[in-house]
């Protein structure tokens, strides 16, 4: 069995995916036995707690770099036994020594179809008002590892979602993350976990069952 950490900044919809995921039974082979939080107010960890899951704070201001936050993350990380890290809505970009403690064991959902309105400053609704300001008529969700480049690391899954004429930044974002966000997210998990996931440099590979 495969412990999972989710590391959340916020409201945590798509913990509260993979929590419901979890209890249906769809994640094989893994529990999600920590939930870390940037923030003590997050409402993420309410959604934790509701779940019986451990919550922990690691707060940014109680470091003096981004590069020591990821530091003590790491070693936390290391201390719970933890497999596999989901950012979910994790606010904090953290450095090289993450992905240098957990290569291809990272996994981070991106609101759009990478490459398209991905990299520095995409993020949260920002994304959403691109593509809208963009015109694009498709748009959707990726599923990655995280690599040393800003939502570079290898796709594991993408779905496409409509855009609308009427769309806000608020809606297709609503409708992204409840077309593709939440199905995406534990699926994906669960791959990882079921030991489906192999990369080979950008491709990653998903074995039959």
């Amino acid at each position: 069995m495969k412990n999972i950490a989710v590391l959340v900044s916020g409201g945590g919809t798509n913990l509260q995916a993979l929590i419901d995921a979890e209890a249906r039974g769809e994640i094989k082979n893994g529990k999600i036995t920590a939930v870390i939080s940037s923030s003590p107010t997050a409402y993420a960890l309410e959604r934790a707690k509701n779940a019986g899951i451990p919550g922990y704070v690691v707060s940014r201001k109680d470091y003096a770099s981004n590069r020591d936050l990821t530091i003590a993350l790491a070693e936390q990380l290391k201390e719970q036994n933890i497999d596999l890290i989901v950012l979910a809505g994790f606010m904090y970009v953290l450095t090289d020594e993450l992905v240098d403690a957990y290569p291809n064991a990272i996994i981070n959902v991106h609101p759009a179809l990478i490459p398209s309105f991905c990299g520095e400053g995409f993020y949260g609704l920002h994304v959403h008002e691109h593509a809208l300001a963009y015109g694009v008529k498709v748009s959707g969700a990726t599923v990655h590892f995280v690599s040393k480049e800003c939502d570079g690391g290898p796709i594991i899954l993408q779905k496409a979602v409509e855009v609308k004429e009427d769309d806000t930044p608020e809606t297709l974002q609503r409708r992204i993350m409840e077309q593709a966000e939440w199905k995406l997210l534990p699926r994906a998990v669960s791959l990882f976990c079921e030991g489906r996931l192999s990369v080979d440099g950008r491709a990653v590979h998903i074995a039959e069952v």
